[in-house]
């Protein structure tokens, strides 16, 4: 099982492919790893390709604090350790606040900067009542099934969610959901009581491509403009009917858009 001590932590990661350029992709809160299974297939074709878990998710060690600095000299120190070169970094939501943090504070180790389902914002104040409550809940009793089917709506597509079709997915998803352990909830915290790092936008000079679904609605469409607005020569793609979790809701899509991506930065 690859485990790395970085930072004074133990994160867990998988590597696959053997490629002269490294993407390394990070999740988003809840999730682990695994939500980048199909573009881990999909990208190690032609690349080195690192999935890594969060501190206090998936299989990394339960390690506090959880705010978002730390986590993001996690990542820095994981590419340090790991690799000999710039990589292109790919980060959704949680992992998008990393990647900024990175971009903008160690451009060194980032060739390319990939934001999906992300902002620079502070949580909206609208928000944390919402999410207060659910992580109390959490708190006590896990992610019982009331809380994973609120927190589904938040995750994915209302379109994506009511297509038949995906009721083997959802399923799958749901019981990712609620195999969270009760101490998710220092992570949680960590991204609803975050700073906003607006300021460090125009310090990104990497070439970066944010995606955004059109039926987000943890971090609407508006932020990732916003994104796109603050870092010189950003691209920016908005994908009709996924949601929050775009990379599952839209593997083809994604990792289309990706892996045109990186042919033109690599």
């Amino acid at each position: 099982m690859p485990i790395i001590e970085v930072n004074g932590v133990n994160l867990f990661y998988e590597e696959k492919g053997a490629g002269k350029e490294t993407i390394i992709l990070s999740h988003g809160l809840l999730w682990t790893h695994r939500m980048f299974r199909d573009q881990v297939d999909f990208l190690s074709r032609n690349y080195r390709v690192i999935a890594y878990d969060h501190r206090g998710q998936g299989q990394s060690e339960v390690k506090a604090p959880f705010d978002m600095d730390t986590i993001a000299e996690d990542a820095a120190a994981l590419i340090q350790e790991l690799c000999d070169s710039p990589v292109h970094f790919a980060g959704l939501s949680m992992g998008g606040f990393v990647g900024i943090r990175l971009a903008a504070r160690y451009p060194e180790l980032i060739k390319s900067l990939i934001l999906l389902e992300t902002s620079a914002n502070a949580e909206p104040v609208e928000n944390l009542p919402q999410y207060k409550t659910l992580n109390g809940i959490v708190k006590w009793l896990g992610i019982i099934p009331p809380v994973a089917s609120k927190v589904m709506h938040i995750m994915f597509a209302e379109s994506w969610l009511s297509n038949p079709s995906n009721a083997a997915l959802i399923k799958h998803w749901k019981k990712e959901l609620s195999s969270n352990k009760k101490s998710i909830t220092g992570p949680v915290e960590g991204v609803i009581y975050r700073k906003g790092v607006e300021d460090e936008l125009s310090k990104i000079t990497c070439p970066t491509m944010i995606i955004v679904g059109d039926e987000d609605v943890a971090t609407k469409p508006e932020k990732a403009k916003y994104i796109q607005m603050g870092i010189a020569k950003a691209k920016l793609h908005i994908i009709p009917g996924a949601g929050h979790s775009s990379c599952i809701e839209k593997p083809d899509q994604i990792n289309r858009l990706i892996g045109d991506w990186l042919e033109i930065v690599k």
